[in-house]
């Protein structure tokens, strides 16, 4: 008897949180199994090891990367400001799908897990190559990427509330407009950018 399909989701759901909330070492097969309320056989029915469920988890970091940068390259206010803008998030942002693949792998790869550090690579050079097109050199794409950076560092402080420095509001939509402004291709640089 097939298993319904949204077990294999819940199943990569339960992986997510205790990745996040609890870490790599606890997120064993029997763990998951529990957290996802499915058998262990259940689990090893879409799952067949550990390191197949590592790879169905990065799976879906790359379908939401794919997802993400469809967003970005249809965004009415351009790439980079919905890149930069999408680096704050106003409310939780394990409610994110993204954020929270993005975090669970990110658990994976602090782990040692080489494919997930592979995964998280591929993920920033899809992005910056999503942007390269939109900037006038690399310097410009490298000012894009750290902004973006510090942005999603910083929310992450004030989700916690540490206080980290997020700009919202008003704030946020000049600084998006100075990095747009300093990273811009010129007229003479634009389609050079664009190759």
């Amino acid at each position: 008897m097939a298993r319904p399909p949204h077990a294999r989701e819940r199943v990569l759901d339960a992986y997510e949180v205790i990745l996040i909330d609890e870490g790599e070492r606890a997120a064993t097969l029997d763990a998951t199994a529990r957290a996802a309320d499915v058998s262990k056989g259940g689990l090893l029915y879409h799952f067949a090891s550990k390191d197949d469920l590592v790879a169905g988890l990065i799976q879906r970091l790359d379908d939401q990367l794919e997802a993400d940068v469809t967003a970005m390259n249809t965004a009415p206010e351009g790439v980079v400001a919905y890149y930069l803008r999408t680096s704050v998030i106003n409310d939780n942002p394990l409610e994110h799908p993204l954020d929270r693949c993005f975090i669970a792998v990110t658990r994976l790869a602090q782990g040692g897990d080489e494919s997930a550090a592979e995964a998280l690579r591929r993920v920033r050079a899809r992005w910056a190559d999503t942007i390269r097109p939109h900037v006038r050199d690399e310097a410009a794409l490298a000012l894009v990427m750290l902004v973006s950076d510090g942005l999603y560092f910083n929310n992450a402080l004030d989700a916690g509330n540490l206080g980290g420095p997020v700009p919202r509001g008003h704030e946020l939509d000049a600084l998006i407009a100075l990095v747009q402004t300093s990273s811009a291709p010129s007229e003479a640089t634009g389609s050079a950018a664009a190759v």
